[in-house]
């Protein structure tokens, strides 16, 4: 099935739109991988959201795009990086990412990008260009790891 990827500004999104992606965040962080953590946390006001929209109209892949300073100082970010279940293994986590790369070098040219990875996914996000920097900790319940992709080696 194919997915459209569509990136907007937090005042751009419609309610419905605003509602899927708070829906598909909720069904995977909080209840999938059993995390109650509060995930309005003030930051969506001041991004742009990355939406993957399958033929049906379905919302099954998202991320959020901070530019820097926001969550940190000297970078922009990739975050609450999320696929709908059906769509794992499928090679669209990589579409997702790569279309969030891209629009951090259209948005923000010459910034590094910087994330928060659940240490499970190091080794997709290294295959993305992404390296581990610090020591893993614990988020949420869940372990961590900071990721750099400095924007001089990257392939965009």
């Amino acid at each position: 099935m194919k997915v459209i990827y569509e990136l907007k500004y937090f005042d751009q999104l419609s309610l419905v739109e605003l509602y899927k992606i708070l829906q598909l965040r909720q069904e995977v962080f909080i209840l999938e991988q059993d995390c109650p953590y509060v995930d309005a946390d003030d930051k969506d006001q001041v991004g742009y959201h990355l939406m993957g929209i399958d033929e049906s109209g379905k919302l099954v892949a998202y991320t959020r795009i901070l530019e820097k300073g926001i969550s940190y100082e000297d970078y922009c970010s990739i975050g609450r990086v999320v696929t709908n279940m059906n769509f794992r293994s499928t090679g669209e986590g990589y579409k997702l990412m790569d279309f969030s790369i891209i629009k951090c070098s259209e948005l923000w040219p010459g910034i590094s990008i910087k994330i928060s990875a659940q240490s499970h996914l190091q080794r997709f996000y290294s295959r993305l260009g992404f390296k581990p920097v610090g020591e893993t900790y614990l988020e949420d319940n869940i372990l961590h790891i900071g990721m750099l992709k400095e924007v001089n080696k990257d392939r965009f």
